[in-house]
């Protein structure tokens, strides 16, 4: 175990600095990026080395997958920051709400309303983000680039949850760097404040467009057997 948590360290020291060098090169606007460790697809005991080695905040797709693997680690750790990264369907809105303490897929009017009851009936207000389709493509979720900052407003002043920021995945194959700079202007007209953006291959470039969150997954863990 102990030479499990030595390699998730190094792994974590390497990926933390790369996100400090960039922070401080191109002198990003957010005092800190946050990094969120995306453990999908990764059992109990991998995870549990970079528990050990000091990360606390995760990204998890699958809420049935969350529900199997966290509530056991998190009796270990219950400092630890869950963050839901993948899509929502409303039928497991009540289930996340009680798992999660970050939903960054709001992305329809739907699941807004639905979030909002369950939180109520939870007694919780969980930050959230509004993940948009910054490419505009079909087989992606999240609200259109041009819909993103009114379903804001309406995700506040309508349903009452706490938008923190947007979120987006850009298209593959393209460069990044304008989907992000896209995303940043977004933000600024809807008045949040935080970037969910750039993962393992351009996390870089989404902090130097001002990413307050970066969500890496196989620089820290390795490749995935499934998706």
């Amino acid at each position: 175990m102990a030479d499990r948590v030595n390699s998730a360290r190094a792994a974590l020291d390497y990926i933390r600095n790369r996100v400090k060098k960039a922070h401080h090169r191109f002198g990003a606007p957010p005092e800190s990026v946050e990094l969120i460790a995306v453990s999908k697809t990764f059992g109990a005991e991998t995870v549990r080395p970079f528990l050990e080695a000091g990360q606390r905040a995760f990204g998890e797709n699958r809420v049935q997958e969350a529900k199997e693997k966290w509530p056991g680690l998190r009796e270990a750790f219950p400092d630890v920051v869950l963050h839901l990264i993948g899509p929502l369907q409303t039928n497991k809105a009540r289930e996340a709400v009680a798992l999660f303490d970050v939903i960054e897929t709001v992305d329809r009017e739907k699941l807004a309303g639905v979030l909002a009851e369950e939180m109520q009936r939870a007694g919780k207000r969980l930050p959230c983000f509004v993940q948009v389709n910054i490419g505009g493509e079909e087989q992606k979720a999240g609200v259109s680039v041009e819909e993103a900052v009114g379903f804001v407003r309406r995700c506040r002043e309508v349903h009452g949850l706490d938008i923190v920021g947007l979120m987006c995945i850009p298209p593959d194959g393209q460069p990044a760097g304008p989907y992000f700079a896209q995303l940043a202007g977004l933000a600024k007209l809807a008045g949040v404040e935080n970037l969910s953006m750039g993962m393992s291959g351009d996390f870089e470039t989404a902090i130097a467009m001002g990413a307050t969150h970066v969500r890496v997954g196989s620089a820290l863990f390795g490749r995935r057997d499934q998706i």
